[in-house]
């Protein structure tokens, strides 16, 4: 009998402990039913409010093969992200509630172990946040194991290519040609940097004077802005996805540093509630942002999507919360329906064989490696797939200056700040 007591507190404890949000249709908890998973930090508006979004207007539209869509999110708390946290919330999706799809939150260090675990459970899996290469180059290497996963936010390359695109369009608006980079402390993104200045180096003629991290947490870029000035820097390119952005912006602004912000990598100065965010201190910053985030009619239905998510949440669309969205709306239900099945194995070549436009992409296809297909059509110049764009603060709305041809569409110019630096 205390055995018994015992095993029965256990199971208690760990049922009330977890976190596990649930998005109830009228037909939900039937066997008839789609399960969705959602792995992510439940407490911020991300990954959740993209799928619920979606999963509302695909189920008010008859659901998938005539079947609802129910979705059941467990919290990896990124405030304190460890991996028993993480994997015991995986664990839950796929065996507690047995969810047919996940759609998730997994960065770079915890992606093979995810890829391990969907692959036990035979799961697709949507996997945002993790850009290295190394996760999808697996699908290449290792295809029955690493099969299940799909990327759905930039890898390393994408994004360093992205960057290195928006470097031409401002080569044809300025002569500014030494770089100095900025990352965040991560292995990762040191790699796409160091990437991304040996493009810029060879190809380009642009001159690397400063490349130095800096640790997560740091709130004083005091000496990072000092040495890259006595260096020379004309051009500053940070590479932070965290908070840490704020307080670089601030501090460029407040000493009216003689360089621009250009490119790279900014999220925390990247989303129209920047502006506020940084006191109006982000004016003049180019950042790299989807178009969606940044309010710009990029396809035909990303308007539609901005605005739908601002209504049901009182919130702005951010990036993670758009490639969810995107999945569990336009990419994941066309496959089922082209599968004709729920079945893993068909879904999984419906996927591979996906053309389709979402809110971000006028034809999002999935690459062999199952990485997002990134640029431009070149069979078709004007037919793009998902492209990194950048947006300049410019009094306090956000205005594309890369790629040109989408600048001079919406009549916008490159602006310089208005205190002294070498573009004077």
């Amino acid at each position: 009998m205390q055995a018994m007591l015992l095993v029965f507190i256990i199971v208690v404890a760990a049922v009330a402990g977890a976190a596990t949000y649930y998005f109830w249709t009228s037909n939900a908890g039937t066997s008839n039913t789609i399960k969705i998973g959602v792995l992510t930090d439940l407490d911020i508006v991300s990954t959740w409010q993209g799928v619920v979004l979606a999963a509302e207007q695909v189920n008010a539209e008859g659901g998938i093969l005539g079947r609802q869509v129910e979705v059941i999110g467990e919290d990896t708390d990124l405030t304190n992200t460890d991996i028993v946290t993480y994997t015991n919330a995986l664990e839950r999706l796929l065996t507690y509630h047995k969810v047919d799809f996940v759609v998730g939150y997994v960065p770079n260090e915890m992606g093979f172990i995810v890829q391990d675990k969907c692959a036990e459970h035979k799961t697709i899996i949507f996997a945002g946040v993790g850009s290295a290469d190394e996760l999808t180059q697996r699908v290449i290497d290792d295809y029955e194991k690493a099969k299940y996963y799909f990327r759905i936010g930039w890898n390393g390359t994408s994004v360093s290519q992205g960057a290195t695109d928006g470097f031409l369009t401002l080569s044809m608006n300025s002569d500014l040609n030494k770089v100095a980079l900025l990352p965040i402390d991560y292995p990762a993104i040191r790699g796409q940097c160091a990437a991304l200045a040996q493009t810029l180096v060879e190809n380009y003629g642009y001159e690397i004077v400063y490349n130095e991290a800096f640790p997560p947490g740091t709130v004083d870029f005091t000496s990072y802005f000092a040495k890259a000035e006595a260096a020379g820097a004309e051009i500053l390119v940070p590479w932070v996805l965290t908070q840490e952005g704020i307080s670089i912006a601030k501090e460029w602004y407040d000493r009216q540093s003689p360089m621009i912000i250009y490119s790279g990598v900014l999220l925390a100065v990247a989303n129209t509630g920047s502006w506020e965010g940084t006191d109006g201190k982000c004016e003049y910053i180019c950042v790299s942002q989807l178009p969606i985030v940044a309010d710009y009619p990029f396809t035909s239905k990303t308007l539609a999507t901005r605005e739908a998510f601002q209504e049901r949440w009182g919130e702005p669309i951010n990036w993670g919360s758009a490639m969810a969205y995107d999945v569990m709306r336009f990419i994941l239900p066309g496959a089922i329906e082209r599968a004709g099945t729920t079945e893993t194995e068909a879904v999984i070549k419906a996927l591979e064989t996906t053309s389709i436009e979402t809110s971000q992409a006028p034809n999002f296809l999935y690459t062999p490696s199952h990485d997002i297909m990134m640029g431009k059509n070149p069979n078709d110049p004007d037919a793009n797939y998902m492209i990194v764009m950048v947006f300049q603060w410019q009094n306090g709305e956000l205005v594309p200056v890369h790629p040109q041809k989408v600048m001079e569409a919406a009549g916008a110019t490159l602006i310089f700040p208005d205190w002294p630096g070498p573009w004077d």
